[in-house]
């Protein structure tokens, strides 16, 4: 590893994460990671075993919870960028390519999955425009 390690690091697991405190120091000069806590899907953090969360360690979770709810959003929306891209590909991909058979195969759940986003769109627009006339 180059350079100093950070002071925390976090294991994102399905069900939330693991916090661990690292400890660069050690006599054998190897990194060692020390689980300190464990932050559920709704974003509630608790000690792991016997550890005793210091006000330090509770600001950096939070500051890595931040930043990481930051990240989940940017990615999320770069996502629905894709699968605009991915839209307008499989429009040429039906256009151009695709087969019966493979028609066959994608047409009416994509056409569910469209017709239900558009459904949400449509919805969702509406509700703007009326909060837009209302102020």
């Amino acid at each position: 590893m180059t350079g100093n390690p950070p002071e925390y690091y976090v294991r994102l697991r399905e069900n939330g994460a693991a916090v661990f405190h690292i400890d660069p120091e050690n006599r054998n000069r190897r990194i060692e990671m020390t689980q300190i806590a464990v932050i559920n899907k709704q974003g509630d953090v608790k000690p792991h075993g016997d550890h005793i969360l210091t006000e330090y360690d509770l600001a950096a979770i939070a500051k890595w919870q931040s930043e990481r709810t930051d990240l989940d959003a940017k990615r999320q929306i770069d996502d629905i960028l894709r699968t605009i891209d991915h839209l307008n590909l499989t429009a040429s991909w039906v256009q151009q390519k695709a087969t019966d058979k493979d028609l066959n195969a994608v047409t009416d759940p994509l056409l569910m999955a469209m017709h239900d986003l558009r459904q949400i769109l449509v919805k969702k627009q509406a509700a703007r425009l009326a909060n837009n006339d209302e102020t």
